[in-house]
């Protein structure tokens, strides 16, 4: 397949990218100097082209800056400015697939929590990563494959995070999500919690539909 991948540079990309080369798809990741996500008229003319989009860019900072909403206000552009962007542009084109990764700790404290169980109250940092997960539904709604990809606590090389982070009820190896990107090309349209096994947040629906595994 022919990928459109944005934030190839970051965490997510670094791991995926690779994988994707390795299973015979054709990437395409323009660096941020290559390509301004907010241009929507040059955007359009990248994505005409491709198979799949995946939205990885983001601008995560650390967690003891959760209350700094100016410190996120890159990251939450990236996730509901440029979802929106991305979606037109695919909608535009034959794009058959959106894959879009957000976060697992979007439900309320406590578990055993599913894919049905509501959000709750989430953080202001977060309501963007809910924005970007409206657009893919939109992106399915036009009849397409629209994929989230809610993650746990990523941990690995990159993240700031030696060894899983297990506050928020979900955590993943970097890794392992990157795998899981792979897989999500081939799922039907849904949301998905993708995460280690046996935490409060289950990966159960992932697991069955992608046969996908955490291994780490």
């Amino acid at each position: 397949m022919r990928l459109f991948v944005t934030g190839g540079t970051g965490v997510l990309g670094r791991a995926f990218l690779p994988l994707a080369r390795a299973a015979g798809h054709d990437p395409c990741a323009p660096t941020h100097g290559e390509l301004d996500l907010f241009d929507a008229a040059t955007v359009i003319n990248v994505v005409r082209e491709v198979d799949a989009v995946l939205h990885l860019a983001t601008r995560i900072r650390s967690l003891d800056q959760l209350a700094d909403l100016d410190a996120w206000r890159d990251n939450d552009r990236l996730r509901a400015d440029v979802s929106s962007i991305l979606v037109d542009a695919a909608l535009a084109g034959d794009v058959c697939a959106y894959i879009q990764p957000t976060v697992a700790f979007v439900y309320p404290a406590g578990g055993p929590t599913t894919e049905d169980t509501p959000s709750g109250e989430v953080l202001p940092t977060v309501r963007s990563a809910l924005a970007a997960e409206d657009q893919t539904a939109r992106f399915a709604a036009a009849g397409r494959r629209g994929v989230v990809l809610r993650l746990g606590l990523l941990d690995g090389p990159g993240t700031g995070n030696d060894e899983p982070v297990r506050d928020f009820g979900a955590s993943l190896h970097v890794e392992d999500a990157a795998l899981a990107l792979l897989a999500a090309l081939t799922v039907p349209s849904g949301i998905y919690n993708v995460c280690r096994d046996h935490e409060s947040v289950t990966n159960r629906r992932f697991s069955t539909a992608a046969g996908w595994r955490p291994q780490r």
